[in-house]
């Protein structure tokens, strides 16, 4: 039987974000995202060499800084380049959980032109987490329409 060149349970792409502290990362994730730890691999020192968990259906892969192998973190980096969005039933009480759980709101949760309603929360980590909930089926020529009033409210 041939193998499949995705792994059972992974998506095409699967994020892997590097944490400085990854067990209470892994802690945090659990309780803010409901995330479900999947498999966990731990280095030397208490340290979390490998570790992966679910949100939802999809897997997020983690791990501590090595610097040695080139792998930091927002603490070390001074901030992050990219984010991650999760889809979640209730985005209101996804970002009061997330809070509650040591998050830190970086955009309060409103109703988007695209059709979500979403907020934004930066983890304990440096970690930029998009939260949203799909509200509303829009056109893509709906939302153009939409993102260029809102760009004209914006300037």
């Amino acid at each position: 039987m041939p193998v499949n060149f995705v792994p059972a349970g992974y998506h095409t792409i699967v994020p892997y974000i590097t944490v400085r502290g990854a067990a209470k990362a892994l802690a945090f994730y659990k309780q803010a995202f409901g995330a479900t730890e999947i498999m966990r691999f731990d280095g030397p020192g208490g340290s979390v060499a490998h570790a992966e968990i679910e949100i939802g259906g999809s897997r997020v892969m983690l791990g501590d800084e090595m610097p040695e192998w080139g792998n930091r973190g927002p603490e070390s980096l001074g901030g992050t380049s990219g984010g991650l969005c999760v889809y979640l039933p209730n985005v209101d009480e996804a970002i009061a959980r997330a809070v509650e759980a040591g998050a830190k709101v970086f955009k309060p949760v409103q109703d988007q032109f695209y059709g979500d309603r979403s907020g934004t929360v930066t983890d304990p980590f440096g970690h930029v987490w998009t939260l949203a909930t799909h509200i509303e089926d829009v056109s893509i020529e709906e939302m153009q329409r939409r993102c260029a009033e809102f760009m004209k409210s914006a300037a």
